[in-house]
């Protein structure tokens, strides 16, 4: 190998700082960016990498992590016992029961007639609207997704037409996509793709377009997740989604417009976390102009397609293209629009939160976080970004800063009362 060719920082236990800028190097970031990020100058990089200071601590080491979107400590500290998957919450209540039902092989004859997927529908209706509603709503959700995948299973297993089995199919694929938002950063990454990979299965045998797109939508979200060596993947199935909803958008209803929006910004998304910022932007302008062919009222019940979504949407292409000025900027413009969805307002007053800590504004990033806690405590407790800020402020040197962080803390369980 090369002199001058990247060190594998795997390949031996290598110094902290010297991973640290090997993986910096390899983003593509440069000192200044990471700096930034991290509220240090670009000397302290500089001396930090050059193994001139003592490798910093556990909640620096954190947020370094997360700017250089490193998943498992092991990959910066070169400790593999120390592996700590940054981005999964904790595991919910309710996981093992909702975890029994997906493995459920659903055997046998029914003691009862299966449900239809009419029945069905109306279940998931009110599943989704229990979502958008509570505050705790991975645990509604979570008491009622093992009835609901079981049924769905047998609804296909036990259908007596053509007609009715895709139904069904349809019914299951948006069952696995509701189960989807209750393992999203949970501790069973296996679990989620199983289901992710299943919804589009069964959205594919249904020959429904709008099953076929939010299937679509969630498994490119799970790609994107993944981290940089699945961008291809997410970027491949939301092309191949929405060069499929094309042809149908002339005639389509609002549920399909919606989906087919949703995976324009989805795609944006992705150019955003690839720091390709025109394609990131061209992206959510399309979206933009999609959703404005909507009614002003309409909100998608999966995605949160919607006018409402739109500005939400911006701060989020400004955070990840780690703009903090045009964050700020996005989140005062959106500051008018009420989205109905608890949970998605949380993660959104999350995402504010994160442009407001990258503008260097740590006290504001705090209030934003207060209020993504109270509409949706749920939603905070299991976003690693929002845990991160929480806990860096929870070290800071401001008296005041620091005890509102650790009250914060508390109410969200991450350190003791």
């Amino acid at each position: 190998m090369s002199s001058h060719a990247t060190p594998d920082p795997y390949a031996s236990p290598i110094a902290f700082g010297q991973r640290m800028q090997i993986l910096r190097e390899r983003r593509g970031m440069t000192r200044q960016v990471l700096a930034g990020l991290l509220g240090k100058s670009p000397d302290w990089v500089k001396s930090v990498e050059a193994g001139r200071m003592q490798a910093p601590g556990l909640e620096m080491v954190y947020r370094i992590a997360e700017a250089l979107r490193v998943r498992e400590l092991a990959d910066l500290t070169g400790h593999g016992e120390h592996t700590v998957n940054l981005f999964a919450g904790p595991g919910h209540p309710r996981l093992g029961a909702v975890r029994e039902a997906i493995e459920q092989l659903a055997l046998g004859t029914p003691t009862s007639p299966p449900p239809t997927p009419a029945h069905l529908a109306a279940r998931l209706e009110v599943a989704w609207a229990a979502r958008h509603k509570a505050p705790d709503h991975r645990d509604k959700i979570g008491a009622l997704l093992p009835g609901l995948i079981r049924d769905a299973q047998l609804a296909v297993q036990h259908a007596e037409t053509p007609s009715d089995w895709r139904a069904a199919q349809a019914v299951l694929a948006e069952t696995y996509s509701l189960a989807q938002f209750f393992l999203a950063y949970q501790p069973d990454a296996s679990l989620l793709w199983r289901v992710a990979e299943r919804s589009m299965v069964a959205a594919r045998q249904s020959g429904d377009p709008h099953a076929i797109g939010v299937s679509a939508w969630l498994l490119a979200q799970a790609h994107r997740d993944t981290g940089p060596s699945h961008y291809d993947a997410a970027d491949d199935i939301t092309a191949q989604a929405i060069e499929y909803l094309e042809p149908l958008l002339p005639d389509a209803d609002d549920e399909v417009l919606a989906v087919a929006g949703a995976l324009q910004f989805e795609a944006g998304y992705t150019a955003a976390r690839r720091g390709a910022t025109a394609t990131a932007w061209s992206r959510w302008d399309t979206a933009r102009e999609m959703a404005e062919r909507l009614p002003e009222s309409y909100y998608h019940p999966i995605t949160s397609f919607s006018q409402a979504i739109m500005g939400a949407h911006a701060v989020t292409v400004a955070v990840e293209l780690h703009q903090g000025a045009e964050s700020v900027r996005q989140a005062a413009r959106a500051e008018a629009t009420t989205i109905p969805s608890r949970p998605r307002r949380a993660r959104h007053r999350i995402e504010e939160a994160r442009g407001y800590h990258l503008d260097a504004q740590p006290d504001v990033a705090l209030a934003t976080l207060e209020k993504a806690h109270e509409a949706a405590p749920e939603t905070i407790r299991y976003n690693g970004y929002a845990r991160g800020i929480i806990l860096e402020a929870c070290e800071s040197k401001v008296t005041a800063r620091r005890r509102r962080a650790s009250e914060l803390a508390v109410e969200m369980g991450l350190l003791a009362a």
